[in-house]
């Protein structure tokens, strides 16, 4: 997930080097939601391994 968001990232980079706004925005905005998914993510699998080992 933290992989596809730095993709984006540096697609929304590049874009607005070169003058696409448009591009560069909705790149941003998807790099962004990738990485909010990302790190709920984490934070329940973190959650949910510290709770299965504790039996």
């Amino acid at each position: 997930m933290f992989y596809w968001a730095i993709v984006f990232f540096i697609v929304a980079i590049v874009a607005a080097v070169f003058g696409f706004g448009g591009l560069a925005k909705d790149s941003a905005y998807i790099a962004k939601i990738l990485a909010i998914i990302g790190i709920v993510l984490a934070i329940v699998s973190f959650l949910f391994h510290r709770r299965g080992s504790r039996d």
